[in-house]
């Protein structure tokens, strides 16, 4: 059985055991990288360029990518002239930055050393979330629905090398959210908002070919797999996270999340799952599992308010949050340290 363990309550603590407690924190912050005033409005996804040393940011009403380094903390480029910025893909062999762009709906194509705008590929409106597939260099995208005034949404599978579309998969639902890609197999696990479902997309086939209903919550959003043991979390925004078996199509269990989900995040080393979720204060739910059949709730750490877009760097030992404007306090990236 999944469940969920109790969160401990330490105001009432003495100052020396709620000190050991936060120095057990799966994730402490550790700095911020701020954002000019004028940045408002809410993030996307984060992406970054690792030997590059740099973290792209994605502020949507700025309609701009922000570029930090992440070694300093600096901004060192605002790339310009995207209409709504929401995914980035870096490709360091070729030296390319690739954004989709929901208004009015494309993937542009900047150079990775001088950030000029290199191409162009236009799609549908609402163009958005991303998964990439590092073997054929194909980028799939979630593209059109209710914003291209469409019952049906699409996936673009774009060829990054060529930079073209090289097909599209047609779904059923006007609403497509985040999806996720297997490693050792040809599946992408898709977020179908609109039906209130996961729809299961073979890429070989370049089709969808099953769907689980989702029945222990609404509003799926996010999406994380554990490819080895078989699990797939799906972040509801009705306050629930949802597991299936990837093996039987099945839910297994539902466990509390904090409402107002986005980014979701499985470290296969820890066996951790990451949240942000962006209601009230802002929280990152972080859940360990112990096995296939116990998931427990490991720790909430306060994030900044709607701070719910976030990355997850293995290989920094860092996990980074997107957090807006608030007031006369300004945007910044909270930056965690992972313990």
């Amino acid at each position: 059985m999944i469940q969920k363990s109790a969160f401990i309550a330490v105001l009432a603590f003495p100052v020396f055991i709620l000190s050991s407690l936060q120095a057990q924190s799966p994730l402490t912050l550790a700095e911020k990288f701020p954002m000019p005033p004028e940045v408002q409005g809410h993030f996307d996804h984060l992406a970054f360029d690792l030997e590059g040393h740099r973290l792209f940011t994605t502020p949507e009403d700025y309609k701009a990518v922000m570029v930090f380094d992440y070694t300093t903390g600096k901004l060192v480029k605002k790339i310009s002239g995207i209409g709504t910025p929401h995914a980035v893909l870096y490709r360091g062999d070729l030296e390319r930055i690739y954004v989709t762009d929901g208004d009015p709906g494309s993937v542009k194509v900047f150079d990775g050393k001088t950030y000029r705008l290199l191409k162009v590929i236009p799609l549908l409106a609402h163009t958005d979330s991303i998964s990439y597939d590092p073997d054929t260099k194909y980028l799939y995208v979630i593209t059109g629905g209710k914003q291209a005034k469409q019952e049906v949404s699409e996936i673009a599978i774009v060829n990054t090398t060529a930079e073209k579309v090289a097909g599209r998969i047609h779904i059923e639902g006007d609403a497509l959210e985040a999806m996720v890609m297997e490693s050792g197999g040809p599946k992408i696990y898709v977020n179908n908002t609109a039906k209130n479902r996961i729809d299961v997309i073979d890429r070989n086939k370049r089709a969808l070919v099953t769907s689980w209903p989702i029945t222990l919550a609404q509003k799926n959003t996010s999406i994380a797999l554990d490819e080895t043991n078989h699990r797939l979390f799906v972040g509801c925004r009705s306050g629930s996270m949802v597991v299936f078996d990837t093996a039987t199509g099945k839910e297994l269990t539902s466990l509390p999340m904090t409402k107002d989900v986005d980014d979701m995040i499985f470290d296969a080393p820890t066996h951790r799952i990451y949240a942000s979720c962006g209601d009230g204060a802002g929280v990152i739910e972080i859940y360990r599992e112990n096995d296939p059949d116990h998931i427990v709730s490991l720790a909430q750490v306060a994030s900044g308010p709607v701070g719910k877009t976030s990355l997850l760097s293995t290989a920094l030992h860092r996990y980074f949050v997107s957090v807006p404007r608030q007031g006369s306090t300004n945007a910044a990236v909270y930056v965690y340290d992972v313990h």
